[in-house]
């Protein structure tokens, strides 16, 4: 079989990439454009991919395509239904960074929580050792323990970021937006309640018509003044215009965002002109990119193959 891997350098050139054994494999570093793509694929058997945008216009010309093996969790660039009429199955890969990504989040939390940006500098820029006493506290900051933590996407890895934040000592509370969520170790409540109560909100939920935007100026706005926002999920899930505003008017304390609604984050976007680190952090989406979850996801990718040329389903998401 003829495997093109459109985005080898999706996980890093410090981790392997060979599915030689696998087939006769073509591997491009980087694949944005609908051209790149439509040349790219039109003789492969299998594809892999992260964001390749994968659709009628990109694969018309490509009669061979069986499996379209994401390198990732997330499969919104490729049109499901689209593949399931041309009988192309869609497979992703599962929980590989859950930890990971619910580390990232405890990691935004807490240092905008404990207002870590403004107490390293102030040990580096030699304040602290010009000053007569041997703390400094003069910027407070609070304790987790005791307060509400909100979730909306309570999967993997919301389940994950609701245990540690039960360890930490918070209140769990979650909201879903579908309304079909099977979870029933943490209160499930409405929107506005969840709004109203979260000491700190955290993302975790995939991109669709019901999630996008979920967090725009209304929701803002009812939240509390002292509330920490968290988006590890998908930039569009938060209105970015919204959110800069809430944090100008300071109509929220704080946000923590590994995603931004277009990426790389542009010049365009308000929340580049936002440089109030102890109130704005933003990290270049690496909260699933440990080395060891990338390596999870590049093994768990040949086995979703080796799955398929066996004639197995393993994590198809368009049988």
């Amino acid at each position: 079989m003829k495997i093109a891997v459109l985005e080898r350098h999706s996980v890093g050139t410090d981790v392997p990439v060979q599915f030689e054994h696998l087939g006769e494999v073509t591997y491009y570093r980087n694949t944005t454009t609908i051209e790149e793509v439509r040349e790219r694929v039109k003789d492969a058997d299998i594809i892999v991919a992260n964001k390749a945008p994968l659709r009628e216009e990109t694969l018309k010309d490509a009669p061979h395509v069986k499996l379209i093996c994401e390198l990732a969790t997330g499969f919104d660039n490729v049109d499901l239904d689209y593949c399931r009429e041309r009988g192309i199955r869609v497979c992703n890969v599962v929980d590989y960074c859950s930890g990971m990504v619910a580390q990232h989040t405890f990691a935004l939390a807490l240092a905008l929580l404990e207002k870590l940006p403004y107490y390293d500098e102030y040990v580096k820029s030699g304040a602290y050792s010009a000053q007569d006493r041997f703390s400094h506290f003069d910027l407070p900051f609070h304790e987790l323990e005791g307060k509400t933590w909100g979730i909306i996407g309570m999967g993997n890895i919301g389940r994950r970021v609701a245990q540690i934040a039960s360890a930490f000592g918070c209140r769990v509370i979650f909201y879903s937006v579908t309304g079909k969520s099977t979870c029933r170790d943490y209160p499930q409540v409405d929107k506005d309640t969840l709004l109203a109560e979260s000491d700190i909100l955290s993302l975790h939920c995939p991109l669709s018509d019901l999630t996008r935007g979920v967090i725009d100026r209304e929701a803002l706005q009812k939240m509390k003044k002292t509330a920490i926002l968290i988006n590890v999920a998908r930039g569009a899930v938060v209105d970015n215009r919204d959110l800069y505003d809430a944090l100008a008017a300071e109509e929220i304390a704080a946000a923590g965002l590994d995603v931004v609604d277009g990426e790389p984050l542009q010049q365009s976007n308000p929340l580049s002109r936002f440089k109030d680190s102890n109130r704005l952090i933003i990290t270049p989406h690496m909260a699933w990119a440990s080395v060891e979850a990338r390596t999870r996801c590049v093994e768990e990718a040949a086995k979703n193959i080796e799955a398929f040329q066996r004639g197995e389903i393993r994590n198809v998401v368009n049988s």
